[in-house]
């Protein structure tokens, strides 16, 4: 089971009832946390998410409303006495940004791995209770991994990446065909696990007790960007897709050409050519009050709409 909680709808600028756009992933403890700008650690506060075991912090781009929440947010980290590393990852210029809030966070108490605009995607595994990045070596013994987190380039008016997060689902374990192929017990439970084990001299791996792998769940998570058809390649069959709206209006859409975001039709749009389950529309501009005056701009594209508001959670379950 994973949670994802909304932890702001807003873009530009945060403005009253509205935090800027942040959400956060729950997943067997652990969390994840998707862009941090201005107002995501009161959302925090207000929604009860906790912070001390965010083990990895994606951001999308380095434009203030997604990263100027980010130093306040890891003083408060090393203030609960964390001493594990966390994993940033990041577009180009994230490294550069890093370096220049760690002026006012003189120390932490834990590491800080910066990943800068990863090609290849990220696998990570829950160790010892804490979501911890697999090594290449551990990638290249087939270790499978818990989360696997992808990225690709967007086209706004920075360096801007959009993530995939695919939440795998072990493989049924089957006492029938451990037995057949003669795996001692003692090496069942590890081999479920996805280990490849050299034992009394024969090798073993899952395949030998494990049946067909299962579907997992596939999070997408797009903004700020104009439409286009690669990142629909790369959200496609996504159980949940959170998406930019910047412009909720049809009529804005000169706007959302020249800076670079989308509208509601647009996101809709994006979400039906994908074959998505459910989107989520955020990042709604300063100037747009009630964005629920334009929902059917959206919903008349692709029904299974919901629009972004401080302390939403959607809670997705493997399907059988």
């Amino acid at each position: 089971m994973i949670d994802i909680t909304l932890l702001g709808s807003g873009g530009g600028m945060p403005v009253p009832n509205r935090f800027l756009s942040s959400a956060i992933l729950s997943y067997r403890g652990r969390k994840i946390l998707i862009d941090c700008g201005e107002g995501t650690q009161v959302s925090m506060r207000v929604n009860s998410t906790g912070f001390k075991s965010i083990d990895v912090i994606v951001i999308s781009h380095c434009h203030g409303d997604h990263i100027f929440g980010l130093p306040g947010l890891l003083a408060t980290i090393g203030n609960s006495e964390r001493t594990e590393p966390i994993t940033i990852i990041g577009p180009y210029g994230i490294k550069s940004a890093m370096e220049a809030f760690r002026v006012l966070l003189p120390y932490l108490p834990y590491k800080l791995n910066i990943l800068e605009d990863p090609i290849e995607p990220t696998l990570f595994n829950i160790q010892e209770g804490i979501l911890v990045p697999l090594s290449r070596r551990e990638a290249k013994k087939k270790k499978t991994a818990d989360i696997v987190i992808s990225t690709m380039g967007l086209l706004h008016s920075a360096p801007c990446l959009g993530y995939s997060f695919y939440i795998k689902r072990g493989a049924r374990f089957q006492v029938e065909k451990a037995e057949e192929n003669k795996v001692p017990k003692i090496l069942w439970n590890r081999l479920q696990k996805g280990e490849y084990i050299e034992y009394e001299g024969r090798s073993y791996e899952p395949s030998m007790v494990l049946g067909r792998d299962r579907k997992g769940i596939k999070i997408s998570y797009i903004t700020d960007t104009r439409p286009h058809i690669n990142i629909e390649a790369f959200i496609e069959n996504s159980d949940l897709l959170i998406c930019e709206g910047t412009y909720g209006n049809d009529e804005d859409i000169e706007k959302a050409l020249k800076n670079r975001h989308m509208t509601f039709r647009e996101a809709a749009e994006m979400a039906r050519n994908s074959s998505v389950d459910k989107l989520i529309i955020t990042h709604f501009s300063p100037a747009m009050i009630n964005p629920e005056e334009y929902i059917n701009n959206a919903k008349e594209v692709f029904y299974e709409t919901t629009l972004a508001h401080e302390g939403l959670i959607t809670t997705l379950s493997f399907k059988e």
